[in-house]
């Protein structure tokens, strides 16, 4: 299925009419609406305006469109904020209150902000509950979205002392789980606690981390009261939330979807690429500039789809440059298609592209629409036509199923210590994960996301790029199961309150793997020395472990100085150190293998991905491309000889 964001409150009553039946004539199915109409909705605190979005309801249903209804709570009026200016967050970089003239200026600690938030909703979802045209529920908007999580306010400060005296019982104890010892930094009582900014220098790692834990607490709490509102006035319908990169959220992601039908993503594949590669170098960069990088959109596809381990949506599809990131580049021609392809390729069920037409005011009158500010069609537009042909064609089904045999285990909480400690500016989480991601795409290899409470039994080839903090179950995990695990370095290293486990690290690992991490070093980006596996030199940087193994473990890769580096005991394997590109594909392509897995040799810009009875073949090179062990199969769309920026579809 195919959808829009519309918003109706920007554009003449005259026209909604043309554009819903131009929408319905398109071949969308889906428009999702009011999300930022708090001031129109609410002009005056209890003075409600809901003859217009009635209408607009109307208009869109009587041209055959479904609604999504959304909160507007991201975007809180004026009055409010001069009624409780509580609300405001603080900034935890500068100390200084939020303010008004954007969106997202809440903090999710305020008790006054959480009262009318709820009420809002609980307004909208009674009215707009069991609207016959209304079929589901967007909470809010890109939840966390700029940084937005934590707060430095007083009611955050009062929340968090109330949140360690829940968890720790004892100011005695939290002292001694913190090691508050450390520097004199021990507190006399629950109430002496402050949040962990500001400080002469960096403060107590387990202090950052459990201000973190309540922060990410504050946002969930937040989001299950409005979902249990909805679902009590709105029966039958979707409940779903637009996610943005899980790395933006600061927040437990898993945590945050429990309560959704599924999970939908906003994806903007050129913004993104931008900010990802902002060091790499100029070639590097342009290769992917008008496309985006091959395997990152599908990177957070299949991470949304792990959060609720369901297909999800697209709520927000880029349409063409965008006005948000450092540079905002047009998309070569096709890729509006083909990005559409890939999440539906990943499990998405519908996309929704963001917006139907440009707006001519405000922060995102550089944004693009399907349409121009002028009424016009985009080079967009005939896109999206073609992408509805083609679903028409194939008839992929939502219970359609995805082939997994390779997961990857993630939770937020590996990001949150990674950065807290970085130890070297060149250890980025963000960039750590992707790089496993990336080596297994170019395997040809489905990738799903989980968290480390999901069984592991289902899977042939389970990769661990880090997780600092190994629970007792996710080693019970890891021992009922028979796939080859994967643990990358940091692995095990710190206790549940951000210790060095005693018995040095991995820590819990030495239940499956005997070895013991002596001393790391970190060494800048553009500094490597030679790691050899297999008979092949490759390069290790950034993140080196000294690794101490018995005699029953097996060394697969050493050091220039023949030191481990890489060890295996059964099927568990710890890599001690990030290496290069083609090392982490060298190995994984070995592991694979010897766990049955049939891999490719993919063109560096193909990927390919299986959805039910489909095998899905994705080019993102300007030159056409014939990839190997897919010759002479017969393609529903395209040929195996993929032209530029295209795609295929074939039969499995």
């Amino acid at each position: 299925m195919l959808g829009i964001c519309y918003y109706p409150e920007h554009w003449p009553e005259s026209q909604w009419a043309s554009d819903a039946q131009e929408m319905r004539d398109l071949g969308l199915t889906y428009v999702r609406i009011a999300e930022f109409a708090w001031s129109r909705l609410e002009p005056t605190e209890g003075h409600y305006t809901f003859d217009w979005l009635d209408r607009a309801i109307d208009t869109l249903a009587n041209a055959g469109l479904k609604v999504i209804m959304c909160t507007p709570t991201a975007t809180p009026p004026k009055w409010l904020v001069e009624a409780y200016p509580d609300m405001l967050a603080v900034d935890v970089n500068t100390g200084q209150s939020r303010g008004f003239g954007s969106r997202r200026h809440y903090d999710f600690s305020s008790i006054d902000y959480h009262r009318e938030a709820m009420r809002i909703s609980e307004v909208l979802a009674k009215r707009y509950g069991e609207h016959p045209a209304v079929v589901g529920w967007q909470t809010d908007n890109e939840l966390a979205c700029h940084d937005t999580t934590p707060s430095a306010s007083a009611s955050a400060v009062n929340a968090f002392q109330e949140w360690c005296k829940t968890r720790y019982q004892t100011i005695e104890k939290l002292n001694e789980e913190w090691g508050n010892v450390f520097w004199s930094m021990e507190y006399p009582s629950f109430a002496s606690i402050s949040a962990p900014y500001f400080a002469v220098t960096e403060t107590n790692p387990a202090h950052q981390l459990a201000f973190r834990r309540f922060s990410s607490d504050q946002v969930i709490a937040f989001h299950d009261d409005m979902v249990a509102i909805i679902r009590q006035h709105a029966p039958g319908r979707f409940v779903t939330h637009n996610f943005i990169p899980m790395a933006d959220t600061q927040t437990d992601n898993y945590a945050l979807a429990r309560e959704l039908d599924f999970a939908a993503y906003d994806n903007y594949p050129l913004g993104r690429t931008d900010l990802f590669f902002a060091n790499a170098d100029t070639a590097q960069f342009k290769r992917y500039m008008r496309t985006g990088h091959p395997d990152f959109s599908s990177y957070y596809f299949d991470q949304t789809r792990g959060l609720c381990q369901k297909n999800f949506w697209i709520m927000e599809q880029q349409p063409g440059p965008v006005n948000w990131a450092v540079h905002n580049p047009r998309p070569e021609p096709g890729m509006i298609a083909l990005w559409s392809w890939v999440a539906f390729g990943h499990g998405a069920d519908t996309v929704c592209y963001f917006r139907w037409r440009q707006a001519p005011f405000a922060q995102e009158q550089m944004h693009a629409g399907l349409k121009r500010a002028d009424n016009s069609p985009s080079a967009a537009y005939k896109e999206v036509q073609q992408v509805k042909a083609e679903l028409d064609e194939l008839n992929i089904k939502p219970d359609d199923p995805l082939h997994y045999d390779v997961a990857i285990v993630s939770t937020t909480a590996n990001q949150w210590i990674t950065e807290i400690e970085q130890q070297g500016q060149s250890y980025l989480h963000q960039q750590v994960e992707f790089e496993y991601y990336h080596a297994l795409r170019m395997l040809g290899l489905n990738v799903a996301f989980v968290s480390p409470e999901a069984a592991l039994t289902d899977y042939k080839l389970v990769v661990v790029p880090t997780m600092p903090v190994v629970t007792d179950s996710f080693i019970e995990r890891c021992k009922k199961t028979s796939a080859t695990i994967v643990f990358g370095p940091r692995s095990g290293s710190k206790t549940e309150e951000f210790q060095t486990p005693q018995n040095l690290a991995p820590g819990k690992l030495q239940n499956l793997i005997q070895v013991k991490v002596l001393s790391v070093e970190t060494l800048r980006d553009d500094i490597s020395e030679t790691l050899h596996y297999e008979g092949q030199t490759f390069h290790s940087n950034r993140w080196r472990e000294e690794l101490d193994v018995d005699n029953k473990t097996k060394v697969l890769a050493t050091y220039h100085d023949h030191t481990p580096a890489v060890v295996q005991a059964e099927n568990r394997v710890y890599v001690g150190t990030l290496g290069c590109a083609d090392f982490t594909r060298a190995l994984l392509e070995k592991l694979a293998k010897v766990s049955g897995l049939t891999t490719y040799t993919l063109p560096e810009d193909v990927r390919t991905v299986e959805r039910g009875d489909y095998r899905l073949l994705f080019n993102y090179s300007a030159e056409a491309v014939r990839v190997d062990g897919f010759a002479n199969k017969e393609f529903v769309i395209g040929s195996n000889e993929l032209p530029g920026y295209s795609y295929a579809v074939m039969k499995r």
